[in-house]
C-alpha cells in the first residue's frame, strides 16, 4: 500500500500542512499515526484531498464538499453522490451564468459611459480647435 507524509501532500498540491490538518480537524480525511505520532496519508485520503481541492476550485462549500464524500461512504455505487453532485453543479453553474450575465450588463454600461466620454472630449477639443 501507499502512504503519503503531510509534507508529501502539501507539495503536491501546492497547499499547506495546516489546511491538510484542517480537513482533519472536519474529519474529512482520516490519516494513520505511526508510533511517534507522525501522519501517514493513505491513496484515500490523497483522492478525498484532489476532490476538496477541485470542488473548492469549482466554487463548492467545504460542507457541500464534505457531504458528497460522506454520501460516497454511505453508498458505495455511487450514485446518491452522483444526485447530489449533479444538483449542486447546476446550482454552481446557475450562479456562474447569472454572474456573467452581469458582467456583461456591467461591460455594456463601461462602454456606452466610455462612448459617451469620448464624444464629449471630442465635441470640446472640436470647440477648441473653432475659438
Amino acid at each position: 500500500m501507499t502512504y503519503y507524509t503531510i509534507s508529501q501532500l502539501a507539495q503536491e498540491f501546492d497547499i499547506s500542512t495546516r489546511t491538510i490538518r484542517y480537513y482533519e480537524e472536519r474529519e474529512m480525511i482520516s490519516p494513520i499515526r505511526t508510533e511517534t505520532g507522525q501522519r501517514i496519508y493513505t491513496k484515500k485520503d490523497r483522492a478525498v484531498l484532489k476532490l476538496i481541492l477541485r470542488g473548492k476550485r469549482f466554487g463548492f462549500s467545504l460542507d457541500e464538499i464534505q457531504e458528497m464524500i460522506e454520501l460516497f461512504d454511505k453508498d458505495r455505487t455511487g450514485r446518491k453522490q452522483l444526485e447530489k453532485t449533479i444538483e449542486y453543479g447546476e446550482q454552481k453553474l446557475k450562479e456562474v451564468n447569472e454572474k456573467i450575465a452581469d458582467l456583461m450588463q456591467l461591460k455594456h454600461d463601461m462602454e456606452a459611459i466610455l462612448q459617451d466620454f469620448k464624444q464629449r472630449l471630442k465635441e470640446l477639443e472640436d470647440k477648441g480647435v473653432q475659438q
